[in-house]
């Protein structure tokens, strides 16, 4: 996992302010020490110093949210550092670090006003520190204090930017999660709608015809309406085939065990009243087999529009292999319809499934029909050339 840019930022910042800290508070005691050896405030102010150094080591127990035991320790580490400083004014630049302290403790306003005041107690205790008036005592800690405060609200804000776009790119990848997941559903339902309708479907109104014609001869040809019924349990065995090969995702039962598409072609009928041709133009080249599939789904579901509503008697199948593409023909000479232009326009699922399945291979499909003269349908996929 990646760590989080702006709070490694700010620990490093922070580890750096605790060290300052305990380097000028141990100078200012060494310097106290060797410049006021054996007076009788040095109990006070090693006690006070060993009291705000336990005092700073505590701070990062209580977090730097401001709560109220927050606001509370940093009362007291203030107060202990101005004790301090009044009993020996050497301590003044021990402020440097509390800056840092205050701006990330308190809100920006209240952090500005308390690091003006410590900035001017600094000033006032290095002037008494000094024999006469120095302009860089007075210059000096303002201007420290207004960097510091510059870089750390600079910092702050830089460090909230980052974790907004943080954020949003953390938003967005769910969204785009999500909206891949959405994507993946419904072309997994746009599929399983396409084959239900081709297979499952297709293979249910034959069934239903077939029991129907059957029911019509039971009495006067009892050898028919029996031959109808063995057709419609034939094609119920394939539909079966075929729903446990969609739950698997698998190809078409007629292109199983390596069966080639023009095989596959031949072998489809659309019915016991129409006869249906099969013809072969070109060389066959090998074909995907995701090519192999939508032509086979295509060609089952155009003979299932003819024989339901064309009233044609035969129909032709025709591939042609051009080369650059695979060409699929399907004419019939039914009393034909007026094609609709775009899916909106027609009805059912067959024709749109159809145009999809096209769709997806990069191919186009184009219908040809006139009332009383036939239909041709005609699906083109492009092929990649062989190398």
């Amino acid at each position: 996992m990646t760590p989080d840019p702006p709070r490694d930022d700010t620990r490093t910042l922070a580890t750096v302010a605790h060290t300052a800290f305990f380097l000028l508070l141990g100078a200012s005691v060494a310097r106290f020490l060797l410049r006021h050896p054996g007076e009788p405030r040095t109990p006070w102010v090693l006690a006070l110093s060993l009291t705000l150094a336990l005092l700073y080591v505590l701070g990062p127990a209580l977090g730097a949210a401001p709560t109220r035991r927050r606001l509370l320790w940093l009362g007291l580490v203030v107060t202990t550092w101005v004790v301090l400083v009044v009993l020996a004014p050497s301590f003044a630049w021990c402020a440097v670090p509390l800056f840092f302290t205050a701006l990330r403790t308190l809100p920006p306003r209240a952090a500005v006003v308390l690091v003006a005041l410590l900035t001017a107690f600094v000033v006032t205790a290095q002037l008494q520190l000094s024999k006469s008036f120095d302009p860089n005592l007075l210059l000096a800690p303002p201007a420290v204090a207004a960097l510091a405060t510059a870089v750390f609200v600079h910092m702050e804000r830089q460090a909230q930017a980052q974790r907004a776009l943080i954020d949003d790119l953390i938003r967005t990848r769910r969204e785009l999660a999500a909206t891949e997941r959405r994507e993946g559903t419904l072309a997994e339902r746009q599929r399983l709608s396409m084959e239900i309708h081709d297979t499952l479907a297709q293979n249910l109104s034959s069934q239903q015809m077939l029991l129907q014609a059957a029911d019509r001869t039971w009495d006067t040809d009892p050898a028919t309406a029996r031959a109808h019924v063995r057709t419609a349990t034939g094609i119920a065995a394939h539909g079966l085939a075929e729903a446990r090969r969609l739950v698997h995702d698998l190809a078409p039962s007629e292109l199983a065990d390596g069966a080639g598409l023009a095989d596959a072609l031949r072998a489809l009928d659309a019915g016991p009243d129409i006869e249906v041709r099969f013809h072969l133009e070109g060389a066959p080249a090998p074909l995907p087999d995701r090519v192999q599939s939508a032509l086979l789904r295509i060609a089952q579901g155009a003979l299932a529009n003819v024989r339901e509503h064309s009233g044609a008697r035969t129909a032709a199948l025709t591939l042609s292999f051009l080369g650059d593409q695979v060409v699929l023909d399907i004419a019939d000479d039914g009393h034909g319809f007026t094609a609709p232009r775009t899916d909106a326009d027609g009805r059912g699922h067959g024709l749109p499934a159809m145009r999809a399945r096209v769709r997806q291979l990069g191919g186009t499909l184009t219908i040809e029909s006139t009332p009383g003269e036939g239909t041709v349908l005609s699906a083109a996929i492009p092929l990649e050339p062989a190398p």
